[in-house]
């Protein structure tokens, strides 16, 4: 019987592989759990992923192998909880960093992970995961491979951008959202920033996480900068503002009177709703740009 976004999920050697408490023969029944009718079930098993192979932010040699089957979940509109299966995807490719971190360079973010090499040190995991103790250079050694394996992680889910920038137009909001808030830690390919750019000005949540993410979009664009200025004059408070901000970090003072104008009123209020997919409230992105201007 097939299991359907989860096909080849028993073909995986789940007990080679490691995660925060252990040998990882518990993650195929998780994953299969995320699928279930039962609400309390899924919940039961999006915290215990959540627990082993994202651990206070760690990922672990098993963490890169949950990735495929995490995208083929989403991508199934059977599945139920998508957004929240996105969600766990984000911590799991991207660990705990903030939008602080964007744009994102992968060369120097896992640079630290080069001084592991697994089949030299797999003596040395094994006592690690036997809890002996280690020495100072041991846990050098094991802190880089901490590294290696969120590199693998992010790797993984580079792999599958065609399929999660998909998302940016999932019918569902939160998935499309999460989805745009995603994306902006990967290379900004142009089928990426085309994905972006064709959000309906109507979709408040998932436009407002295309306009964070293309905020933090390295290269000029006339398409970008064209839509986030019609975005800016016609768009709800919500999207006005994520366009303000993100002609901020675009433009710096060359950003138009009106983005102006919505980010000083903005920088006064305490009802800004958030935006999905990002951790900073937006009124920190507000506060961020006008610092950008000189102005915070």
């Amino acid at each position: 019987m097939s299991d359907g976004p989860l096909a080849g999920v028993d073909a995986v050697a789940w007990h080679r592989l490691h995660h925060a408490y252990g040998p990882a023969t518990d993650v195929p029944d998780q994953l299969r759990a995320l699928r279930s009718r039962d609400e309390d079930r899924r919940a039961d098993a999006l915290a215990c992923l959540s627990g082993n192979v994202y651990h206070q932010g760690t990922r672990w040699q098993a963490s890169h192998a949950v990735v495929p089957f995490l995208v083929a979940l989403v991508d199934d509109p059977e599945t139920p909880d998508r957004a929240a299966v996105v969600g766990l995807l984000h911590r799991i490719a991207i660990g705990d960093r903030r939008d602080d971190g964007l744009p994102f360079d992968p060369r120097e973010a896992f640079a630290a992970g080069d001084a592991f090499d697994g089949p030299e040190h797999d003596g040395l995991l094994q006592r690690f995961y036997d809890e002996e103790e280690l020495s100072d250079d041991e846990c050098r050694i094991l802190d880089a491979a901490a590294v290696r394996w969120a590199a693998d992680s992010y790797f993984a889910a580079s792999a599958c951008l065609t399929t999660i920038t998909g998302w940016v137009s999932d019918p569902d909001d939160l998935v499309a959202a999460h989805a745009a808030a995603l994306v902006a830690w990967f290379e900004a390919t142009d089928g990426v920033v085309s994905a972006l750019v064709a959000v309906p000005e109507h979709r408040t949540r998932p436009r407002a996480g295309a306009n964070l993410a293309l905020a933090h979009t390295p290269a000029a664009d006339v398409r970008v900068d064209r839509r986030l200025r019609e975005l800016i004059r016609s768009g709800t408070t919500t999207t006005a503002v994520t366009a303000a901000v993100a002609c901020a970090y675009r433009d710096g003072e060359a950003l138009p009177e009106q983005a102006l104008s919505i980010l000083v009123e903005a920088s006064g209020r305490d009802d800004l709703e958030a935006v999905p997919g990002w951790d900073r409230a937006l009124r920190g992105f507000v506060m961020l740009a006008l610092q950008r201007l000189g102005l915070g």
